[in-house]
């Protein structure tokens, strides 16, 4: 199975106040983090969100198809871009505490099995569907969700006969400033 990966960056960021995928992480940014642990494990990486934001990261990036409909949008963009064979790790840029290792575990688990969607389920048994391979045939629903209007993830992934692989590890969002400043702590 061929790989694609993605960062979906097209979030507004109003609880942080500012671009959460800009925020300084390590000697890089979050977005950069993830790129650089993305990129072994699918061979390519790119930026879903607004091009003219990102244009100084030497990151691909390729906007929204249908802006304003969340990260069901950018979900869509992702798929609608990859090559028709291609599975997709698709990552929030808010989770930059993920590991390169468990991105490797998710890949392993979809590869293994048939179901079009394969997820992180993390130690407090919290869903995180924005760290998740997809198939591409995952595309037609997610297209079809969005033709209906319809924007609830959750409930767009129950559709995919979905697989959530354990992690033995919180998976955390990052939202605010606060949690931005206790993530960067650990």
């Amino acid at each position: 199975m061929r790989r694609a990966g993605f960062i979906l960056t097209g979030g507004s960021s109003s609880r942080m106040g500012r671009d959460k995928a800009l925020l300084p992480w390590g000697d890089s940014t979050a977005v950069e983090h993830l790129a650089r642990l993305m990129l072994p494990v699918t061979g390519t990486v790119t930026l879903i969100g607004q091009p003219q934001r990102y244009r100084h990261l030497a990151i691909s990036c390729i906007p929204d198809l249908r802006p304003g409909t969340g990260p069901l949008g950018g979900i869509e963009a992702a798929l609608a871009s990859a090559d028709t064979d291609a599975a997709c790790l698709i990552l929030a840029c808010d989770i930059p505490g993920v590991s390169g290792e468990w991105l490797v575990e998710l890949f392993r688990s979809a590869e293994n099995g048939n179901s079009l969607f394969t997820g992180t389920r993390d130690v407090t048994g919290a869903l995180h569907p924005l760290c998740a391979v997809y198939r591409p045939e995952s595309l037609a629903v997610v297209q079809g969700a969005l033709d209906r209007g319809e924007r609830r993830l959750l409930q767009v992934v129950d559709r995919l006969d979905p697989v959530w692989i354990h992690a033995s590890d919180v998976l955390t969002n990052i939202n605010t400033s606060e949690e931005w400043q206790a993530a960067c702590i650990r």
